[in-house]
C-alpha cells in the first residue's frame, strides 16, 4: 500500500525544554511531535499522577449519580448493574460491583447475550432486575443510547443512572443545529454529553464508572489502599478499548501498569500465567494484545460470567482453572478472526465496490462477535473504513472501524432509517440492519462521504531521522519516559533513507518474523527485525530489484538493494544476553 512518510520539524527552545523537563533534547522533539505546546503540558505528561485528575464532581450528572447510589446503599436497597460483554464492559461492571460492596451496598451484574440481544440494556435485564427486587439500574459502557429501555424501566417504579463514554445520537434540525437525545435516568454521567464541564472527554466506561466510585468511597470514608485495587481494571480497559493514551487515561494506565507489576489478585494471576507472561514484565502492549483479548474473547464466544468468576475468586485452583478455558477460548477467537479475515480479503479481491471510500463487506458463516476485529484488521491493509457484516436473527449485524479523518457515528447516523440498532463512536461502531438494506447503506454512506484521496494515503509520521550509529541502550532508556505507548502516544517512528541489507533471514514458529542485518549510508550497521508479512517485503525487492538480489540477501551476499526504513530502537533479550536492535515498521524505496 502506498505510504506518505512525513517528518515532523517543529522548533522550540529545545535546550530549556530539555534542562527544566530532566529529558534529553530528542524526547522533547518527540513530546512535541505528540501536540504538547508547552512545559507545563510536556511535565503533566511525563510526570502526571493520580492527583493531577479533575475534579470528577465536574462531571455532569455525578453529583446526581453519587446521591441517589448512595441513599439506595444506606437504605438497604440492591443495585443490577447492566455491564457489556466487552473489556471496558466487563472491568467496568466489576469496578461498579466491587465499589458497592466495598461500601456495604448489595450488587448483582447483568449483561446482554451477545447473539440473541446485542449490545446494552434491553427489557429482559430490567424484568430480571425488577424480579430480583433490585430498587436501581446502574449502567456501565452502555445506556447513552437506550431511551425506551430507561423509559421502560422508570415505568416500572426502577430509578436508573447511566455512566457510559459513547457518542450522544442527535439528529439536525433545518436550521442544522444538532438537537441531542439522552436517556430518561434520573442521573445520566457520560463525558462526551452536551453541557459536561468536565475538561477530559476521552475516558472509556470503565474509567468513568471509576470516578464514580472514587467519589463514592470518599462519601463512605473507604480506604485510599481499597481504592488503587480498582487501578489493574481501568488499566486493562483503557488500553484494551483503544481510548487515546493521553491525558487522564495515560495516568490511569501508568498507575494500573504499576499496581499489575505488584498484583495479588488471584484470577489476575492466573491469566498472566496462563498467556506465559509473568506480572513484573507487563506493558500496555500486553493489555491491549494478550490480557484483553482474552477477557474480550470470553464475551464474544461464550458467557461474559465466565470471565466475571475470574476476577472475582480467590481459589488458586480454580481460577487456574478459568484462565486456562479464557486463554483457549481466545485461541479459538484468534482462529476465527484469520478465517475471516482471508475471507473477507478474497471477496474484496473481486468485488465490484472495491474501490470505494467506504468499504462494505459481508461474510458468511462467521461468528458475529469477531466481525469488528476483522473490520479492523481490513482497515489497517487498506487505510478506509470498513463495515463487516455477517448474518444474524432478523437480518444483517455489522462492525465498523475507521480511520481518522472519518467520524463514524457522524456517518451512520444520517442513515438511522436504514438501521434497526447502531451505536459507537468516531471510530467504532455496531449496527443491525434489515439484509435488504445493506446496498442503500453502502451507496448512501458513499455518497455523502467526502474522504479524499489524500485522506486514503495512510501517513507514517516520523519523528526523526536518527542514522544507527546515534543509539545506544541509553537511548532507549531515555525514550522509555515517553511510555505507555499506544493510541494517541504512537512509540516514537525513527528513520532513515537508505539501508543496504547486509543479510536477510525468515524466523519464527509462523515464519512470518524476517531478522535483517542493515546498515545506513553513514556506515552504521545493526541487527534489525520486522514482524509483518516476508511476502510482501520480498514482493517488493522483487519488483524493485529482482529476484536475483533477493537471493542475494537470504544468502548474506552482497547485493543492490537499497530501501528506506521506519524503525524504533529496542533492547533484545534472549537467554540472559541483552543486545540492541531496531524493530522496522515500514519500508519503501527512496530515490
Amino acid at each position: 500500500m502506498k505510504e506518505r512518510w512525513v517528518e515532523f520539524t517543529k522548533k522550540t527552545d529545545f535546550d530549556r525544554w530539555s534542562h527544566e523537563l530532566n529529558v534529553s533534547k530528542l524526547v522533547v522533539r518527540i513530546l512535541l511531535n505528540r501536540g504538547i505546546d508547552s512545559i507545563e503540558e510536556a511535565e503533566s505528561f511525563l510526570y502526571g499522577s493520580m492527583d493531577s485528575l479533575a475534579d470528577p464532581l465536574l462531571m455532569k450528572g455525578m453529583a446526581e449519580g453519587v446521591r441517589l447510589l448512595a441513599k439506595t446503599i444506606r437504605e438497604g436497597g440492591k443495585t443490577a448493574i447492566v455491564s457489556d460483554f466487552d473489556d471496558d464492559g466487563i472491568f467496568a461492571g466489576e469496578i461498579l460491583y466491587e465499589g458497592i460492596r466495598n461500601c456495604g451496598g448489595e450488587a448483582r451484574l447483568f449483561t446482554p447475550n451477545r447473539v440473541r440481544e446485542g449490545y446494552g440494556i434491553n427489557e429482559r435485564i430490567i424484568d430480571e432486575a425488577k424480579n430480583a427486587r433490585c430498587s436501581l439500574i446502574l449502567t456501565c459502557d452502555n445506556g447513552i443510547a437506550a431511551i425506551s429501555e430507561c423509559a421502560y424501566a422508570k415505568s416500572l417504579g426502577l430509578s436508573v443512572i447511566v455512566t457510559d463514554h459513547h457518542e450522544v445520537q442527535y439528529e439536525e434540525g433545518q436550521d442544522e443545529e444538532k438537537r441531542y437525545h439522552l436517556p430518561p435516568a434520573d442521573a445520566v454521567i457520560d463525558p462526551k454529553q452536551p453541557g459536561c464541564a468536565y475538561p477530559f472527554r476521552e475516558l472509556c466506561g470503565a474509567g468513568v464508572a471509576f470516578r464514580l466510585i472514587q467519589l463514592l468511597y470518599r462519601e463512605f470514608g473507604v480506604p485510599k489502599e481499597t481504592e488503587t485495587a480498582l487501578y489493574e481494571y481501568v488499566a486493562i480497559a483503557t488500553v484494551a478499548d483503544v481510548v487515546p493514551l493521553r491525558g487522564e487515561n495515560r495516568i490511569l494506565v501508568k498507575e494500573g501498569l504499576s499496581a499489575l507489576h505488584q498484583t495479588k489478585k488471584t484470577g489476575l494471576l492466573a491469566l498472566i500465567e496462563a498467556c506465559g507472561l509473568t506480572r513484573e514484565a507487563l506493558t500496555a502492549y500486553h493489555l491491549g494484545f494478550v490480557i484483553g483479548p482474552s477477557f474480550n474473547a470470553v464475551g464474544r464466544l461464550s458467557d461474559v460470567k465466565l470471565a466475571f468468576s475470574l476476577l472475582q475468586t480467590e481459589d488458586r485452583e480454580e481460577a487456574g482453572r478459568l484462565a486456562k478455558e479464557i486463554r483457549d477460548l481466545n485461541e479459538q477467537r484468534k482462529d476465527e478472526t484469520e478465517r475471516g479475515t482471508q475471507e473477507a480479503l478474497s471477496i474484496l479481491k473481486n468485488a465490484s465496490y472495491r474501490d470505494d471510500r467506504i468499504l462494505l463487506i459481508r461474510l458468511h458463516g462467521i461468528h458475529e462477535s469477531v466481525v469488528g476485529i476483522i473490520a479492523g484488521r481490513i482497515k489497517e491493509k487498506v487505510h478506509r473504513p470498513v463495515f463487516v457484516f455477517t448474518d444474524a436473527e432478523g437480518g444483517l449485524k455489522g462492525s465498523g472501524r475507521s480511520i481518522e479523518a472519518y467520524h463514524m457515528m457522524d456517518g451512520l447516523i444520517p442513515q438511522k432509517g436504514l438501521l434497526s440498532r447502531f451505536g459507537g463512536h468516531a471510530m467504532a461502531a455496531g449496527l443491525s440492519l434489515p439484509e435488504e438494506n445493506l446496498e442503500a447503506l453502502r451507496e448512501n454512506l458513499n455518497r455523502a462521504c467526502t474522504l479524499s484521496e489524500r485522506d486514503l494515503t495512510p501517513v507514517v509520521k516520523i519523528d526523526a531521522r536518527v542514522p544507527l550509529r546515534a543509539l545506544n541502550e541509553k537511548v532507549v532508556e531515555e525514550l522509555s519516559v515517553l511510555q505507555p505507548f499506544g493510541t494517541g502516544n504512537p512509540r516514537p517512528v525513527f528513520a532513515m533513507a537508505h539501508f543496504k541489507i547486509r543479510g536477510m533471514r525468515v524466523i519464527g514458529k509462523r515464519q512470518n518474523v524476517v531478522r535483517l542485518t542493515l546498515q545506513d549510508d553513514l556506515g552504521g550497521i545493526m541487527e534489525a527485525v520486522h514482524f509483518g508479512a516476508p511476502e510482501e517485503l520480498f514482493r517488493l525487492i522483487r519488483e524493485e530489484f529482482g529476484e536475483a538480489e533477493l537471493q542475494k540477501a537470504l544468502h548474506s551476499s552482497e547485493n543492490k538493494i537499497d530501501l528506506g526504513f521506519t524503525f524504533y530502537p529496542e533492547i533484545n533479550e534472549y537467554k540472559g544476553h541483552k543486545s540492541l536492535q531496531i524493530v522496522c515498521m515500514s519500508y519503501c524505496r527512496i530515490s
